[in-house]
């Protein structure tokens, strides 16, 4: 690595750490972001020198750091890892709000995009990796569908497909999981729902 090669490197890592540890908490979980991160700057270190801009800079770190995640998680012992889901040709409503049919942001992107409480965030690092990778870049990191394509390296309806079944996937489980209300600022938030006590005759 050249002595520029070494600064930009540098440069890189400062600006883009703090937020690739961020987005892996939400892909790895807390205790192994640290180790993901560091596996994707070393990467991202050894192929600098063939990066020439064909991407945005940003997209590329994210491509390393979802890739060394999803080698993580492939490697975990105890994970049981859900079966990709099979893409179908065409693109099936991508951009409709699932919860209206209207082309506006979803109520659970609003909901995940704003202050997340504990109810969402814990729904949400439980979905299956490829649904929550394609979550977490598009409603918490905000990244364009384009973006998404280009750091999973697919085309863009593809992106699409796998972003509309991960936000159905999200709804289900906020349906099942969640009771809605409205807060003291009135805006929408969410708990657990509570399981009943199951009562049983002697």
């Amino acid at each position: 690595m050249s002595s520029q090669d070494i600064q930009d490197f540098h440069k890189i890592y400062s600006e883009y750490y703090p937020r690739i540890v961020g987005y892996l908490r939400r892909i790895v979980g807390e205790s192994e972001a640290e180790d993901v991160a560091q596996e994707t700057f070393v990467k991202a270190g050894k192929a600098l020198e063939t990066f020439r801009g064909d991407s945005q800079l940003s997209t590329w770190i994210y491509r390393i750091a979802t890739n060394a995640a999803m080698d993580h998680m492939r490697h975990r012992s105890s994970l049981k890892r859900a079966p990709e889901e099979p893409l179908q040709e065409e693109c099936e409503a991508e951009d409709q709000d699932l919860w209206t049919g209207e082309k506006k942001p979803s109520l659970e992107a609003s909901l995940i995009r704003g202050q997340m409480n504990e109810c969402i965030r814990g729904i949400v690092e439980k979905l299956p990796a490829n649904h929550r990778v394609v979550i977490t870049l598009s409603e918490l990191e905000g990244l364009t569908n384009g973006e998404i394509a280009e750091i999973l390296q697919v085309s863009l309806d593809t992106a699409k497909i796998r972003l509309h079944r991960a936000r159905a996937k999200l709804k289900t489980e906020l349906e099942k999981q969640c009771s809605f209300y409205h807060d003291d600022r009135n805006e929408l938030a969410c708990d657990r729902k509570t399981t009943p006590l199951k009562l049983f005759k002697k």
